[in-house]
C-alpha cells in the first residue's frame, strides 16, 4: 500500500493510498482523483518522506497518548470550499457503480487477480462478506465498499 500526499491547485493538502505508483497513475490519468475539499481535479503529489519499516519496535512508554494535529489549508476564502454534499457523493459513487462490471459473488478473487496482474485491470463490482472485505484490504487490494442506497432507487 502507498500512501501518497497529494495537493490540489488552491493548495489543499489530503492523503491517497494506492495500491501501487501505477495505480495512483491510472486513477489520475483517469480523472479520478479529485480534493475532497474544495473537488479539483488538478491533483498533484505533494514531496514527502518514505517510510521506512525497521522492524517491529514498541513505541515509549508515554504517559498520555500524543495526537498530532493536522496541517490547516491554506485557504484565503473559507467560503470558496464547498465540502460535497452526501447528495454528490451517491451521485459519484452510483456512477462509478454503474460503470463497473458486476462480477457477483466472485468479487474478492477476480479482485485479487486483477491486483495480482492476472486479470485485466478495470472497474469492478460485486459482493464481498466483512471478511473478505478486511483480507483484501490486509492483502494490499484497492477496495472499496459501497453502501446499498448506491444500486437502490431511493423514493
Amino acid at each position: 500500500m502507498k500512501v501518497l500526499d497529494l495537493h490540489c491547485q488552491n493548495d489543499h493538502a489530503f492523503e491517497g493510498w494506492f495500491g501501487s505508483e501505477q495505480d495512483f497513475q491510472s486513477q489520475l490519468q483517469r480523472g479520478l482523483l479529485t480534493c475532497p475539499l474544495c473537488g479539483d481535479a488538478q491533483v498533484r503529489k505533494a514531496l514527502s518522506a518514505p517510510r521506512i519499516n525497521l522492524g517491529a519496535r514498541e513505541p515509549p512508554a508515554t504517559t498520555s497518548p500524543r495526537l498530532d494535529a493536522a496541517e490547516p489549508s491554506r485557504v484565503s476564502d473559507p467560503a470558496q470550499v464547498s465540502m460535497p454534499t452526501a447528495a454528490s457523493v451517491l451521485q459519484w459513487a452510483r456512477q462509478a457503480a454503474a460503470q463497473a462490471e458486476d462480477v457477483g459473488s466472485q468479487f474478492a478473487e477476480e479482485a485479487r487477480r486483477i491486483h495480482r496482474g492476472d486479470a485485466p485491470e478495470r472497474a469492478i463490482k460485486g459482493q464481498a462478506s466483512a471478511d473478505q472485505t478486511l483480507q483484501l484490504l490486509e492483502e494490499g487490494v484497492p477496495v472499496l465498499p459501497l453502501p446499498q442506497a448506491v444500486t437502490e432507487t431511493l423514493h
